[in-house]
Formats: C-alpha cells, structure tokens, sequence
C-alpha cells in the first residue's frame, strides 16, 4: 500500500524500512532525498555529468539490493553516500588510472576557502577578485590529488562533514581520514606554491 502522503514527514529509516517492504514511492523517496548528494559526490570525482548520472543510478541500484542487509541503527545518508563513494572509485581504478590529473567539477564558490585554511602570500584574500583567482587554482590542484585524499577532501570541505561522519561514509578508521586531510593539505600546498610562493599557514582542520 502506498505511503506517499506521509513520505515527506516521515523518518530516513521510516522511508527505508517502507523501501524494504517493496513500497514503490518509498523508492523513489530514496532517490529524491538522496539523489542530489549521490550525484554530486560521484561528479567530483568522476568529472563528467552523463557518467555520473550512471554511476548514480548504479548506487541506487546496489543500494536497494542491499537495503535488507542495511541495519534500522544506521544512518542511511551515511550508508548511501559510502555505496556512492565505493561505486566511483571502483569505476576510476577500473576505467581511468589516469583520473587523478582529471579536473575537479566545482566552482569557486563551492569551495570555502577560508574553512580550508590553505596557504596564501598574505593571509587570506579579501577581494572577490582574489577569492575567485584563488579558489579556481585551489579547484585544478585538488583534482590532482589521488582520488583517496580527494574524496576526504571533498567531503571535509565542500560537503561540510566532520572526520568522523567521513570515516562512516568512507569506512575508513578516523585516524586514516585525518591522514588522508593531511597529506591533501602537504600536496596541495606544494602545488599552490608557484600561485602562492612565500605561503605559510595552519594546516587543514581535521578535527
């Protein structure tokens, strides 16, 4: 039976639990809920929209094969996002080794370039001017990264999660995440070097 008037009020694991029952519209919740973070996770990482899309609704995919083996106690935004993230990088050891030198596809305004805290030659830049300049070299040095540090990266800083909701996502120990945040922070202060040459700064939060 059909839940659709009480789908938009109702819990992540409510729609779920409906989900496993077969309900169609609770599907399509899912994918409504879900679908926009799914895309722009896999996007970041794969760099082209009409892959993405694939890879989208591949995740969707194996994650309602998989939504008996999804535990009520689980986040199912965390679990989603972990199926997405495992789902790109398969895709980019599989069919693009090269994918590291691939662009990253943000704009400079997805970027909080003062939250990352990266070098610049006299603190952080005031004029938008500047924000947009730097914020557009900080986007093609993170699309270098290895796709590892990038997708901490990614999250931390452009979805805005903690290391630890990281570390659910990914499936990684908190100590990794942060590794990972750090040794994106060391690549990418190298490679701003020339943009930014007598840089000095904090590093990354990683807490």
């Amino acid at each position: 039976m059909s839940r659709l008037p009480a789908l938009s009020e109702a819990s992540d694991q409510e729609v779920v639990a409906w989900a496993r029952e077969g309900d169609d519209d609770a599907y399509r919740e899912m994918v409504r809920r879900y679908g926009p973070r799914v895309f722009d996770l896999i996007y970041r990482m794969v760099g082209h929209r009409e892959l993405a899309e694939d890879l989208t609704q591949e995740t969707f995919v194996k994650a309602f094969r998989a939504l008996d083996r999804h535990g009520p106690e689980r986040r199912p935004s965390a679990w989603i996002l972990r199926i997405a993230n495992n789902t790109a990088i398969d895709y980019v050891r599989r069919k693009r080794p090269d994918s590291t030198r691939s662009p990253l596809t943000t704009t400079p305004g997805q970027i909080d370039v003062r939250a990352t805290r990266i070098p610049l030659t006299s603190g952080t830049p005031t004029a938008r001017g500047d924000l947009r300049e730097f914020a557009a070299a900080l986007e093609r040095a993170v699309g270098r990264l290895r796709p590892e540090y990038r997708r901490c990266f990614t999250l931390r800083h452009m979805e805005r999660r903690s290391c630890r909701e990281i570390a659910r996502i990914l499936g990684l120990p908190l100590g990794t995440v942060k590794s990972h945040l750090h040794r994106a922070t060391q690549q990418l202060r190298r490679m701003l070097r020339p943009v930014h040459p007598s840089s000095s700064a904090d590093p990354i939060r990683t807490a």
